[in-house]
C-alpha cells in the first residue's frame, strides 16, 4: 500500500493509461539493481529513485574524478576522491528519503557475481567496459534475471533488453568481444556528456515498462541513438540459444584480451614505487594528455599516445621502461605498437596506472 506522503509524490503517474495505482505498487515492491554509477548510472538511478523504485543497489567500487563531472551530473567538485556508490546513495536519499537504498562498494567478479545478483528482481548494465559486461550477461542467464543493457561512445548510444522470459541475451548480440585495441575506451576515444542523460534516460524507461508491464519493452531489439544528427533506428535480432553454452563464469578479463595484450609485460605500483626509491635507472613515459598531467604526474617523460609514432626515437633501448597513463589501457596500447614497430622488449605497462597509485600510494593523486 501506498502512503500518503507517497500518493502526493507519485501523483503524476497515476492518470497514465495502463499504469496508475497499481503500477506505482509494482514500482515500490520491487528491487533494481544498477551496475556502475558514472555516465549511465546516474540518470538511470536518479530516474528510478524519483519514480518510487522500492528498493535501488548501487554498484560501483570507483571514486569520483575531476574527468568524470563532464557527464556524471550527481557529482560536484566537493565529492572528488570520494567513493561514488557511496555518493550517489546520499545525494539520492536526500531526492527521496521514501525508498531504500543500499550502496555496495565493490568490483564485480565471477567470483561475487552470482551471489551479488542473486537478491535483486532487475539488473540494469551501466557498465563501461566488456568483461563486466559478458559477466553480467552469463550471471543473469544463469540466474535467469532481466538485464538492461546500455553503452555510449563518442556520439552514439544502444539500449536492448536481454533474457526476458528466456529471450536472447548478449550474446546473441555479440557473440564474442572486439579486439581491444579496436575499440577505445571512452578515456581514449572520447563521449559527448549529454549522450549519457539520453542512453541512461531510455535505460531507465525500458525499467518502468518491464516493472510496471506496459508498452513493448526493447527485447530482441537494439535501440541506436547518434547525437549528431538525433536520428535513432531499431535492429531486430533473435535467440541463437547461446544460453545453452553458459553454464558457470569464467575468467572475462581473459575472454576480452587477445594474445598481444596478453604478453604485455607489467609492474606493480609497489614495485614502481619502491624503483623509484631505490633510484633505479629506468625510463618513466607518461602517455596521457598534457591537461591530464597538468593536474597530477609522477615526473615521466610525457609522451601523449597519439604522438608515440612520432616519438619512437625517444624511447629507451638499453634500459628498463614503464609506460603508464590513467588506468593502464592506453599504455597498454602504446606498448603493444613499440612492441611490434620496434621489437622493444624492455617495455612494462604499469599496472592500473594512476588510479592504482592513487589507491595505493598517493591518495591525492584521487583528484583526477
Amino acid at each position: 500500500m501506498l502512503s500518503k506522503n507517497e500518493i502526493e509524490r507519485y501523483a503524476r503517474h497515476f492518470p497514465l493509461p495502463d499504469f496508475g495505482m497499481a503500477g506505482q505498487e509494482k514500482l515500490k515492491s520491487v528491487r533494481v539493481l544498477v551496475v556502475g554509477c558514472g555516465g549511465l548510472g546516474n540518470p538511470v538511478s536518479q530516474y528510478l529513485s524519483a519514480a518510487g523504485v522500492g528498493h535501488l543497489g548501487l554498484l560501483d567500487n570507483d571514486k569520483v574524478a575531476i574527468g568524470n563531472l563532464q557527464r556524471q551530473v550527481l557529482y560536484n567538485q566537493n565529492l572528488l576522491g570520494n567513493g561514488k556508490a557511496n555518493s550517489a546513495k546520499k545525494i539520492l536519499s536526500a531526492l527521496n528519503s521514501e525508498i531504500e537504498i543500499t550502496a555496495i562498494d565493490k568490483r564485480l567478479t565471477a567470483d561475487n557475481a552470482l551471489e551479488i545478483l542473486r537478491d535483486w528482481d532487475l539488473i540494469i548494465d551501466c557498465s563501461d567496459n566488456f568483461p563486466t559486461r559478458y559477466l553480467l550477461n552469463d550471471a543473469c542467464v544463469l540466474l535467469d534475471k532481466t538485464l538492461i543493457y546500455g553503452s555510449i561512445y563518442q556520439y552514439e548510444g544502444q539500449v536492448s533488453v536481454f533474457n526476458v522470459d528466456k529471450s536472447a541475451n548478449y550474446r546473441d548480440l555479440f557473440p564474442l568481444p572486439p579486439d581491444p585495441a579496436s575499440v577505445p575506451n571512452c578515456e581514449v576515444g572520447g563521449v559527448l556528456g549529454s549522450l549519457a542523460g539520453i542512453i541512461g534516460s531510455i535505460q531507465a524507461n525500458e525499467a518502468m515498462k518491464i516493472i510496471c508491464n506496459i508498452g513493448e519493452p526493447l527485447v530482441e531489439k537494439l535501440f541506436i541513438f547518434d547525437s549528431l544528427t538525433s536520428q535513432s533506428k531499431v535492429i531486430k535480432y533473435r535467440s541463437k540459444q547461446t544460453r545453452d553454452q553458459i553454464t558457470e563464469l569464467i575468467d572475462y578479463e581473459e575472454f576480452c584480451s587477445n594474445s598481444t595484450k596478453k604478453m604485455v609485460k607489467e609492474v606493480t605500483v609497489k614495485e614502481l614505487h619502491d624503483m623509484m626509491e631505490n633510484k633505479e635507472d629506468f625510463q618513466l613515459i607518461d602517455v596521457r594528455e598534457p591537461h591530464e598531467a597538468d593536474i597530477s604526474t609522477l615526473n615521466g617523460d610525457l609522451i601523449p599516445l597519439g604522438q608515440v609514432p612520432d616519438n619512437e626515437d625517444k624511447i629507451a633501448t638499453d634500459k628498463k621502461v614503464v609506460v603508464h597513463c590513467r588506468s593502464g589501457a592506453r599504455s597498454g596500447q602504446a606498448i603493444q605498437y613499440l612492441e611490434k614497430k620496434l621489437g622493444l622488449d624492455n617495455l612494462y605497462n604499469l599496472r592500473g596506472g594512476i588510479l592504482a597509485w592513487a589507491d595505493e600510494i598517493d591518495p591525492s593523486m584521487a583528484k583526477y
